[in-house]
């Protein structure tokens, strides 16, 4: 499961990053790119930002996490770069 969890939190992390450059350079008066590009990849991160929430609270009954990590973990997901720095900080040796 940590090998999935791993890959999900990449996939979340990628997509993230994928959303946000597509904000900046959209402008919000072309509705068709808006369509075309950032819709898909807002439906994508949001499904993968909810595999992660869900995967890191079944690692933490399987693995034993405690408050403080999981904490970590969870707050990651909300920062840009954050699931890159948890794959190597925490997930690293486990």
């Amino acid at each position: 499961m940590l090998r999935i969890f791993k890959f999900v939190a990449l996939a979340e992390g990628v997509s993230y990053l994928a959303l946000f450059a597509n904000m900046l350079l959209i402008k919000p008066t072309n509705m068709d790119l808006y369509k075309t590009l950032l819709f898909p990849i807002g439906m994508a991160h949001g499904l993968l930002f909810i595999g992660y929430v869900i995967l890191a609270i079944m690692l933490k009954i399987e693995l034993g996490w405690d408050w403080k990590k999981f904490g970590i973990i969870l707050i990651a997901s909300l920062l840009p770069f954050g699931t890159f720095y948890i794959d190597k900080k925490y997930l690293a040796n486990a």
